[in-house]
């Protein structure tokens, strides 16, 4: 089990009290969002490196075309992964054991900072 599989099942079962049907969706959008910003503060990292290594490796209309494509990656990868049996296997799993508890705050704020991250690391290209 990977972090973000321990975070889905945590935004899962937290929303499944409150939104019986919508709770898979909900947690699967929410572990897509969140991977998503931590590719794009990578991204935004290494855009910054390279420019100030004067490093000319890809334009920058390339680098977000690569990016959307790696966006719709991430949501297809966790959709095929956190629907069906894989979600039904996992919560067996996390059933047995007690589960990490996380702060809920601090992990709908996350893909927040993330973006506030990367747009400063914008900033400074």
């Amino acid at each position: 089990m990977t972090i973000f599989d321990q975070i889905f099942y945590f935004v899962f079962s937290k929303y499944k009290k409150q939104y019986k049907q919508k709770a898979n969706n909900i947690a699967l959008y929410y572990t897509s969002l969140l991977q998503i910003t931590i590719a794009f503060l990578l991204g935004c990292f290494f855009a910054a490196f390279f420019s100030n290594m004067h490093v000319d490796a890809m334009s920058s209309d390339k680098a977000w075309i690569l990016f959307v494509m790696l966006s719709i990656g991430i949501h297809f990868k966790n959709w095929i992964t956190y629907n069906g049996n894989t979600r039904k296997v996992m919560n067996a799993k996390f059933n047995k054991k007690k589960s990490p508890k996380y702060n809920f705050s601090l992990l709908i704020a996350l893909p927040f900072i993330c973006i506030a991250m990367g747009l400063l690391l914008l900033q400074s290209i």
